[in-house]
């Protein structure tokens, strides 16, 4: 599974505190995380993906977020999203 998020509001001149609590979150719950600069990614099995997305909510909020864009996608074996698969046949 692949989570993709950004929390909000965003700062310029640092790494906001709900910025700092999502990457905590994925980071223990395992999941393989990738930061880019509109948003992060973290990829792994269902079950840890699904509580890491709990969590992150929660954590995230309680550190000030004011919005946070969630993308959840199942994947393939290859670690493709499945939507992207279908769409290419």
């Amino acid at each position: 599974m692949k989570v993709e998020f950004t929390t909000e509001p965003f700062e310029l001149d640092g790494f906001p505190e709900h910025a700092k609590a999502a990457r905590r979150v994925v980071d223990e719950a395992g999941l393989r995380v990738d930061v880019g600069p509109f948003g992060t990614s973290a990829e792994g099995e269902q079950e840890q993906a699904l509580a890491a997305i709990s969590r992150l909510l929660e954590e995230t909020i309680a550190h000030g977020a004011t919005r946070i864009s969630l993308q959840v996608s199942t994947l393939d074996q290859d670690g493709t999203p499945v939507a992207e698969a279908e769409e290419s046949r």
